[in-house]
C-alpha cells in the first residue's frame, strides 16, 4: 500500500483499511478518518467494535443483498448507525444473466456495465456514505472485494486519486485473499477469477484498470440523479478536501 499503513485494525476483520493516505493527482493525499472499506462486519468481536469506534467510525453502510444480511446474527453496539443499500439489484434479471451464471460478478468486468444499467444503485450507496451524520463511514459487502471495490473506485475517482494508487488499493484486497479465506473458512477463489479474466483477454488487475480508465464519473452521477448536496459532499469528501471547485 505504498509504504503507508492504512490498515484498520479491528478484531475480526482482515480486509479493513482507511481510504485516507492515498496519493492524489495534485500531489496531496486523501484525508484519514473519512471513509473506510472492509469485508462484512459480522465477525467483529466486542473488542473489534471498540477498535472501530476508536477509529472514529460512526456509520456502517452495508452493500449486501437482503438474503446475505439475514445471515448476520451478531449484536451491534448502540453507538453505530447501520444503513442498508443493496448495490446488486438482482431483480434486474436481464442484466445479471450475463454476469451471475458466468462468474463475472466476481470480477471488475461487470463494474462499468452495472454502472450503465443501474446507476441509481451506485447513487444510493454514495448518498448513504457521503451524507451520513458526523463521524467516519465504513462501507462493506461480503468479502470487501467487488461491490466494495466499485464504490471505492467512485469515491477515489471523485477525490482525484492517482490511478496507480486506486489500482493498488483494489489489489490489496486481492493480495489479502488467503488471509480472508483462513479467517472465514471460505475458499480462496483468486486463481479461478484470474483464469476467468484471462479467458476474456485480460487479468484481474487489467479488468480493474479498464474499469477505472473507462469510468465517466460525471455521467454516472447525472444518470443516478445524485442531488446537489450529495455531489458536493462526494467531491469534497464530506468537506475534508475543502471546496469541490472544479468538480463536474
Amino acid at each position: 500500500m505504498g509504504g503507508i499503513d492504512r490498515v484498520l485494525r479491528a478484531e475480526g476483520l482482515v480486509n479493513a483499511r482507511d481510504l485516507g493516505g492515498l496519493r492524489r493527482t495534485d500531489g496531496t493525499t486523501t484525508p484519514r478518518g473519512v471513509f473506510s472499506r472492509s469485508e462484512d462486519v459480522d465477525r467483529l468481536t466486542p473488542a473489534g467494535w471498540e477498535q472501530v469506534r476508536a477509529a472514529g467510525i460512526r456509520t456502517v453502510v452495508d452493500l449486501r443483498q437482503a438474503g446475505e444480511r439475514a445471515a448476520d446474527t451478531g449484536t451491534r453496539p448502540d453507538w453505530v448507525r447501520t444503513v442498508h443499500v443493496d448495490l446488486d439489484g438482482l431483480e434486474d434479471q436481464d442484466f445479471w444473466q450475463h454476469y451471475w451464471p458466468t462468474g463475472l460478478m466476481g470480477t471488475a468486468l461487470y463494474y462499468l456495465p452495472h454502472l450503465a444499467a443501474m446507476p441509481e444503485r451506485a447513487g444510493a450507496a454514495l448518498s448513504a456514505i457521503v451524507l451520513a451524520p458526523p463521524g467516519g463511514v465504513l462501507f462493506h459487502c461480503v468479502s470487501g472485494r467487488d461491490r466494495t471495490g466499485m464504490v471505492a473506485l467512485l469515491l477515489l475517482a471523485a477525490a482525484r486519486v492517482h490511478p496507480d494508487a486506486v489500482v493498488e488499493d483494489y489489489l490489496e484486497t486481492v493480495r489479502l485473499a488467503p488471509e480472508r479465506a483462513r479467517a472465514t473458512g471460505r475458499p480462496d477463489e483468486e486463481a479461478d477469477l484470474e483464469a476467468l479474466c484471462r479467458s476474456h483477454g485480460t487479468t484481474t488487475e487489467g479488468a480493474f484498470r479498464a474499469a477505472l480508465t473507462g469510468l465517466d464519473l460525471a455521467d454516472v452521477l447525472t444518470r443516478s440523479s445524485l442531488d446537489p448536496a450529495a455531489r458536493e459532499a462526494l467531491y469534497s469528501w464530506r468537506g475534508s478536501l475543502g471546496s469541490p471547485t472544479g468538480s463536474p
